[in-house]
């Protein structure tokens, strides 16, 4: 495996996906980015593109083999999937098809497991020094169920990918395996919505994966001043 570190980001889109690579690339890292609106090859950027859809759990074995073969072994992962699909009936929940959780499930926490489980595969093969991260974007509905049906499919998305990255960081912590739930909120602790921002994304991950740090694996973090306590709020 080359000596510079890889990341690999699954979900990258145009907006976090691409200032994570961005912050990265410019860190010294090779970068492989991973989603369905993604072509296979190299990317306008000089990154190296593979395009999944990550509604299939199974296709992520091929994504972490593709990045080995190409630039080696990940040594960051970051999963930044999700989707959100309102109910039909906007004030049943329930009038949701069985199909739509399932496919946003597998988007958000199924096919993220599948990742973790093989970052780990691949942590177990890299020399003892390397920094070995895994992060997940996630959002304020693991602690707070906001009483909006629309949200339905993303909150019980993130909710699961929650609690096994929880039990993964406290599970992996004597290999030194580092397992983040990032969640970016507001100066006043409450969910940033449609202003969520790129690049305080790039900056709290980039942070996470190389240097050392002290914070829990649910890491809220506030545009412009890092993490941020609000488990007291």
């Amino acid at each position: 495996m080359s000596a510079r570190p890889v990341l690999l980001v699954l979900g990258a889109g145009a907006n976090i996906g691409k200032a994570i690579a961005s912050k990265f690339s410019s860190a010294g890292y090779k970068v492989a980015l991973a989603a369905r609106s993604i072509p296979d090859g190299t990317t306008p950027e000089g990154h190296f593109g593979i395009k999944v859809d990550l509604n299939d759990p199974s296709s992520i074995s091929s994504v972490f083999a593709k990045v080995k073969s190409e630039l080696g072994t990940p040594n960051t992962i970051i999963y930044n999937a999700a989707n959100v699909s309102p109910p039909p009936d906007a004030e049943n929940l329930f009038s949701l098809p069985l199909e739509t959780l399932e496919r946003d499930v597998n988007i958000m926490s199924t096919s993220a497991f599948a990742a973790a489980k093989e970052a780990v595969k691949g942590f177990e093969t890299l020399p003892k020094d390397t920094r070995k991260t895994f992060i997940y974007t996630g959002n304020i509905l693991n602690v707070k169920i906001l009483p909006v049906p629309a949200l339905v499919t993303l909150g019980v998305g993130k909710s699961a990918a929650a609690y096994w990255i929880g039990l993964a960081s406290t599970s992996f912590k004597k290999k030194g395996y580092g397992f983040y739930y990032g969640d970016q909120r507001t100066a006043q602790g409450d969910p940033v919505g449609a202003q969520i921002n790129a690049e305080a994304h790039a900056e709290m991950y980039s942070k996470l994966a190389t240097e050392d740090v002290d914070l829990p694996w649910h890491v809220s973090f506030v545009l412009g001043k890092g993490y941020v306590d609000f488990s007291k709020l």
